[in-house]
């Protein structure tokens, strides 16, 4: 996989205009939820590259990243003529990135796609790196492929139609990055309160070098699922409940369980532990779970596709920046994690 080209936009109707172009594309098509149709197609509908452009509308939230709506977007190209030298435009936040990539990597074996992202979430994770994919039979991101959109265009404008709990959300995987990055650049996120252009690229600039390196999650790659192993069983128990919770929430208490265990099995200082762990429950609360919630969320961690051979497998960190990859933890270990989570600080 080639080095994904990510655009910090400083005029995005130009940016726009020059990454359409380099698709050379008979028709296009932009993707939306019904919130980002709402919010944020008008910035960007008036543009002349955009006219002639189809809109194709899916119902927002997590819950909704799901076959039936991947069908309909399916549907939709094949009903409005696109072929294999379509371009689709996905704008929204990490559910339609996420979809939006995945309908694009299978409709006609394949058309170019260009991921501009909405939230913070999606600017700093969801739209970067070529994953794809929608959730499945109440798993978060089952099904799906690697594949870079053609650009990805980043521009704060975005981050002004958001509410503080989607900044939040995206602040927690920034959080993720700095913590496998550098002690400077976690305080630095700790301390925004919503992050500048400088930040937002250095912070994407992380993600951009580990998938670099390691484009379909052989080995270094692995470290970006800090926090995502019992985060996603968080995602994804809250998905059973029909109640929902933001991702980067879901992450966020997932850090605190894997710090937790950074620290019992892989020697994370204790201080920069509770440091950070006071800073998510500060920001983002808890989970509402018991003991009795622990065999659902250890069963969904089976679940996690970086597991081998049966074992639930974790990303660790023995410090800020230096990572403990594939480790694994006792079923004893875990609900000790999650009793930290839920009373400890």
């Amino acid at each position: 996989m080639e080095e994904q080209k990510v655009i910090m936009a400083a005029n995005l109707e130009r940016e726009l205009a020059g990454a359409i172009d380099e698709c050379h594309a008979d028709k296009k098509f932009v993707l939306v939820d019904e919130t980002t149709e709402r919010l944020c197609l008008p910035v960007v509908g008036g543009f002349e590259c955009m006219q002639g452009v189809e809109t194709i509308v899916i119902k927002a939230g997590d819950e909704h990243k799901t076959l039936d709506s991947l069908s309909h977007v399916w549907s939709e190209l094949q009903r409005m003529g696109a072929t294999r030298h379509s371009l689709l435009i996905n704008l929204g936040g990490g559910m339609v990135t996420d979809l939006g990539g995945f309908a694009a990597a299978t409709f006609k074996r394949g058309i170019s796609c260009i991921n501009i992202p909405t939230t913070l979430l999606a600017m700093v994770d969801a739209s970067v790196g070529g994953k794809t994919g929608i959730n499945f039979g109440e798993l978060k991101n089952e099904v799906g492929v690697f594949r870079n959109a053609s650009s990805v265009i980043l521009d704060t404008v975005f981050l002004q139609t958001m509410d503080r709990e989607n900044i939040l959300s995206g602040a927690a995987e920034m959080l993720k990055h700095a913590l496998i990055s550098s002690r400077e650049m976690l305080a630095e996120v700790m301390e925004a309160e919503c992050p500048s252009s400088s930040l937002l690229e250095r912070n994407v600039a992380v993600k951009q070098r580990v998938v670099l390196e390691d484009p379909t999650e052989q080995g270094l790659r692995k470290a970006l699922n800090l926090g995502h192993t019992v985060g996603h069983a968080f995602e994804s128990l809250a998905l059973r409940r029909g109640t929902p919770v933001l991702h980067g929430y879901a992450v966020a208490w997932g850090l605190v369980c894997e710090l937790y265990l950074s620290v019992v099995k892989t020697g994370f200082p204790v201080d920069v532990m509770r440091q950070v762990v006071g800073y998510i429950i500060e920001h983002y609360g808890r989970m509402d779970i018991t003991c009795n919630d622990y065999p659902q969320l250890l069963e969904l961690m089976t679940h996690d596709k970086k597991n081998t051979a049966g074992r639930i497998n974790f990303s660790l960190l023995s410090d800020v920046g230096q990572l403990c990859l594939n480790q694994t933890a006792t079923q004893q270990e875990i609900e000790e994690a999650l009793d930290f989570y839920r009373e400890g600080q």
